[in-house]
């Protein structure tokens, strides 16, 4: 009897052991890959062990803001540009997250190589922004902002900032021109 309980109890360790490894591209709603909502600064090069990470902190009365830390893999491609809550603070959390690399994916399949019609099957649109040269879909969701470059539109669409664009105006083929995940 003894012996039969340890064995059950070293089968039941190894099998609660055995969890499900992080896919390092899936995007969700509070995490991207391995890096989270919590994630601070100083925690980044440990996130992305194998990858290039570069931070920028403008220096110039233009720059002075920017504090941007980009990732690339071991090839040179940028996957992520990861915008801290604070400047040159290394217990920041991020604020928001550009989405560069396609191999970035929500669980729905969205990635930066997705069209307007993918989003809009996949999610439902929260909010259109109109800005000057582009147009900003909101999914609150997954906590993500999709811009679509105004050349994207039909020309009655492209030069009224004032005008309401609904998600049925917007064409099917449109391609998503920056896409991003905010952190609060």
């Amino acid at each position: 009897m003894h012996k039969s309980f340890i064995y059950i109890a070293l089968v039941a360790l190894v099998l609660t052991s055995c969890g499900k490894d992080q896919d390092p591209f899936l995007i969700q709603k509070q995490n991207i890959g391995n890096l989270t909502d919590s994630t601070q600064v100083k925690d980044v090069k440990s996130v992305f062990k194998t990858d290039s990470v570069v931070n920028y902190i403008g220096t110039n009365e233009f720059t002075r803001n920017m504090n941007t830390i980009e990732i690339y893999d071991k090839q040179g491609t940028a996957l992520l540009s990861l915008s801290p809550k604070k400047r040159a603070d290394s217990t920041a959390v991020f604020s928001s997250v550009r989405i560069l690399d396609p191999r970035y994916k929500t669980e729905k399949g969205i990635s930066t190589a997705s069209k307007f019609k993918h989003i809009q099957e996949a999610y439902e649109i929260s909010k259109i922004d109109n800005l000057i040269n582009s147009i900003v879909v909101s999914v609150d969701a997954i906590n993500a902002a999709f811009t679509i470059d105004k050349q994207e539109l039909p020309s009655n669409l492209r030069f009224d900032r004032t005008m309401t664009i609904e998600a049925s105006q917007i064409p099917d083929n449109a391609k998503i021109k920056y896409f991003f995940i905010h952190w609060n």
